[in-house]
């Protein structure tokens, strides 16, 4: 498939210019990368350079040396600390590593201590503010700086750990509503991107991949597919489901959600969003659909499959929503609705999404031509080459690097 060849080609570019730190494609702007970013630094790259270690063994020095740079400061295991930076980013890029070259065993036991030490403190203050009756931050339960992001890295690394349930347990007690409260336990007082409560009145409800509800739904829909399951489990991703049902908005070219909805229009129950917004993976109708269908194969809901696979499917099918698809990027551009449209075609009940793909390779590839390249995962190259990888070749990541964006 041409497409898909064209493709291929970029990506082996874009894998030769990050070939070595300092590199001109490895900078942002004019800034280098935060070695221990996974999202916008040397992390990220490393992960690149490890998939491709997995088939292509003589990458295995260019991987080593970029995970070395990534994790040539003294690392960040604070409570701050995340999935996408500092101690848990190194964690699940050193799993990637040991799984790709039998090495770093040492490292990535140690990592993975910290880790849960890290998850640990993260969990004991989130159910300090949950017995004190307050909202929660984003940064508490999200993906990207979250509890849910550290629960995919260890539901990857550990699925049978203690720790691994203890974050299950606290999703599962983020989705009920405080006490006296007519709001979902996840309703936040900022908005979205921390705006202060005066700034954005009586806070949000954000349905978000990357920084919403939507990425719990997506780690407690992949624990229990996997046998991983707590108490409240099926109850917690049912009160998910049917927020997302509610808010679900009727379309001429599909059903569509919001990105985020204000406390009026909560109580109105009417979405001041005139449209689909871009079709992205971190807040828009693909990475929904993503948890929705995962949610779905989980709880054996066939309807409720149907119904978000059709949605993707008529969302590609708009071509003003394709239209605002404007850079390359894995995080909210053409690789992000590349790939999640890819992971959502390999489940899917019928044949139909695949059909799409060559279009999505042939937007990807005009948009890789006209940007400029950098060194970053969600928002640059690097992330546009492991989706073309994993695309081209059809075939899961061999380091599941794509956990990370809980599509794994």
């Amino acid at each position: 498939m041409r497409n898909l060849h064209a493709l291929a080609s970029l990506a082996e570019e874009i894998a030769v210019e990050l070939g070595e730190p300092g590199s001109p494609a490895t900078h942002v702007g004019n800034h280098t990368p935060r070695p221990q970013s996974l999202a916008g630094g040397s992390a990220g790259i490393a992960l690149l350079h490890i998939e491709r270690a997995f088939t292509q063994p003589e990458h295995r020095a260019v991987a080593h040396t970029w995970l070395s740079t990534a994790a040539c400061d003294d690392l960040d295991g604070s409570p701050s600390s995340c999935l996408f930076y500092g101690v848990p980013a190194l964690a699940f890029l050193t799993h990637a590593a040991a799984e790709a070259t039998g090495g770093y065993q040492h490292a990535q036991a140690d990592l993975a201590t910290a880790t849960r030490q890290v998850t640990r403190a993260r969990l004991t203050a989130a159910h300090a503010r949950i017995d004190r009756g307050e909202r929660p931050a984003l940064a508490e339960f999200d993906l990207i700086r979250g509890l849910t992001g550290l629960g995919a890295y260890l539901l990857l690394r550990s699925p049978d750990h203690r720790i691994t349930r203890d974050v299950l347990i606290y999703l599962v007690r983020l989705t009920e509503s405080l006490p006296g409260d007519d709001l979902p336990g996840w309703w936040t007082e900022h908005g979205p991107t921390g705006q202060a409560p005066t700034d954005y009145p009586g806070g949000h409800g954000n349905f978000g991949m990357a920084h919403g509800i939507t990425g719990p739904l997506t780690l407690l829909a992949l624990a229990l597919r996997q046998g991983v399951a707590v108490p409240g489990h099926a109850e917690a991703i049912a009160r998910i489901c049917a927020w997302l049902d509610a808010w679900q908005q009727p379309h001429d070219a599909g059903s569509w959600w919001p990105r985020t909805i204000t406390l009026a229009e909560a109580r109105t129950g009417c979405c001041d969003q005139p449209g689909p917004a871009q079709p992205s993976w971190c807040y828009g109708t693909p990475g929904i659909v993503r948890a929705l269908q995962v949610a779905a194969l989980a709880t054996h809901d066939t309807t409720r499959q149907h119904t978000a696979e059709a949605a993707l499917l008529n969302c590609l099918n708009d071509p003003d929503q394709l239209a605002r698809i404007i850079d390359p990027s894995l995080c909210h551009g053409a690789a992000g609705l590349l790939y999640t449209t890819w992971r959502v075609a390999r489940d899917a009940a019928t044949d139909e999404l695949n059909n799409h793909l060559p279009m999505l390779a042939t937007l990807l590839t005009d948009q890789l031509v006209t940007s400029q390249r950098n060194g970053e995962l969600l928002e640059g190259s690097t992330g546009a080459a492991l989706a073309i990888h994993a695309v081209v070749t059809d075939t899961r990541p061999s380091s599941q690097w794509d956990a990370c964006l809980l599509l794994s």
